[in-house]
C-alpha cells in the first residue's frame, strides 16, 4: 500500500486581488479544504480513486463559490448548460454529459454512464433522460441560480457580448467590486485526480462553461482526452480556454509524454501548460498525479483554486500564483 492522494481544482484565471478581501479569500480557502478532507477520508478508507473523485467534485458542484452545478455562468440566451465526464485509469472506462440543463449533479451523470452504459458521452435531453433513469435528482433550472453570476453575466451581455472565461475579469471584477476571479478571463471548471492506495488512477470534471457562451456551445470538459484524462500512467483535469485544449488534446498529452518520451509527471505537465496551450494563446492551467502518487498543479494564468492531500499528511490548499 503506497500513500494515496487528492488533488483539486476549482478554476484558474486572473484572479484579482484588489477584488478578493480577508473574508471571501477565507471563504474559498474553506471551501476547497472541506472538499479535499472528504476525499482525503475516502482514500484513507480505502476506498478507490474513482469514489474519491467522484465525491470531490460532487461537493464542487455543491459549492456556489465555483462555476459547476449550484452557481454555473449562463448562456448568452440566459440559461443553462453543463458539462461533466470521469474516468477509470484502471480499466479506461469513461463517462460524460455534456449540455445538461436539469442534473442537480452532472458527474453523478457522467459516474452513471461510465458504469451502467456501452456509450461514453450522452449530450442533451437524451442524457438526462439516462440519468433520470438511473434515479439521480433533476432540478428546475433556478437551482444554478446565483446573484453573482447573474451580475456576471449582465457585465459580459454589456461588454460587446464578448464570452468570458469564469474565472478572469479582472478590470470588470475590480471595477463591480464583484467576484476574485474575473469574470472576463476566468475559467470556472472544477476537478479532481486521485491515486488510490493501490495505485489506481482516476480523473472527474464539471463546469458551467464560460459566461455568455453560445447555446449548444461544448468545451473541453466531457471530451475525454481533452479536459479529462485517466490512465495507468497519470490522472489529469484541466480548466481555462476550452476550445484550446481540446485542439491539444491536452489533458491526455501530459500522459503521452511519459509514456512515449519517458518525461516526469511535472515536465510533462509543465510543457503542455507553458508551452504547447501558450503557442496557441490557451490559458488555463491543470491538476495530475501519476500512479507513484507524484503531483503536479500548474498554470499560465495568474492563480487557480486548487490544493492536494496525502492520506495522513495535511491539507495543502493555494490560490495565487
Amino acid at each position: 500500500m503506497q500513500a494515496a492522494v487528492i488533488a483539486i481544482h476549482g478554476g484558474a484565471g486572473t484572479i484579482t486581488r484588489a477584488a478578493m478581501d480577508a473574508v471571501r479569500e477565507r471563504e474559498y480557502i474553506e471551501a476547497l479544504q472541506h472538499v479535499l478532507q472528504a476525499g482525503q477520508r475516502i482514500l484513507a478508507d480505502g476506498g478507490s480513486a474513482l469514489d474519491a473523485v467522484t465525491e470531490a467534485v460532487r461537493l464542487l458542484e455543491e459549492c456556489p463559490l465555483f462555476n459547476a452545478g449550484k452557481g454555473a455562468v449562463l448562456t448568452h440566451a440566459g440559461t443553462y448548460e453543463l458539462d461533466a465526464a470521469v474516468m477509470d485509469g484502471t480499466t479506461l472506462d469513461a463517462g460524460a454529459v455534456a449540455c445538461v440543463t436539469r442534473l442537480r449533479n452532472p458527474v453523478l451523470a457522467a459516474r452513471a454512464v461510465l458504469e451502467h452504459s456501452e456509450h461514453v458521452l450522452f449530450a442533451g435531453a437524451g442524457a438526462e433522460a439516462f440519468a433520470q433513469a438511473q434515479g439521480l435528482e433533476l432540478v428546475a433550472p433556478d437551482y444554478y441560480f446565483t446573484q453573482a453570476r447573474h451580475e456576471q453575466w449582465q457585465r459580459a451581455r454589456g461588454n460587446a457580448g464578448m464570452a468570458l472565461l469564469d474565472h478572469d475579469a479582472a478590470a470588470l471584477a475590480a471595477q463591480a467590486k464583484a467576484e476574485p476571479i474575473d469574470p472576463d478571463n476566468k475559467f470556472g471548471t472544477v476537478g479532481a485526480v486521485a491515486c488510490d492506495g493501490s495505485g489506481n488512477l482516476a480523473a472527474a470534471t464539471s463546469t458551467g462553461g464560460v459566461t455568455n457562451k453560445q447555446v449548444g456551445r461544448v468545451g473541453d470538459t466531457p471530451v475525454i482526452g481533452a479536459g479529462c484524462y485517466a490512465d495507468d500512467v497519470a490522472a489529469v483535469s484541466a480548466t481555462g480556454t476550452g476550445e484550446m485544449f481540446i485542439r491539444t488534446v491536452a489533458a491526455y498529452d501530459v500522459s503521452a509524454q511519459m509514456r512515449y518520451a519517458g518525461l516526469s509527471l511535472e515536465e510533462s505537465a509543465r510543457r503542455v501548460v507553458m508551452e504547447k496551450l501558450q503557442a496557441i494563446q490557451g490559458r488555463g492551467g491543470l491538476i495530475a498525479v501519476d500512479r507513484a502518487g507524484n503531483v503536479t498543479l500548474p498554470f499560465n494564468t495568474e492563480g487557480m483554486y486548487r490544493g492536494f492531500a496525502r492520506v495522513g499528511e495535511a491539507v495543502n490548499v493555494s490560490i495565487y500564483g
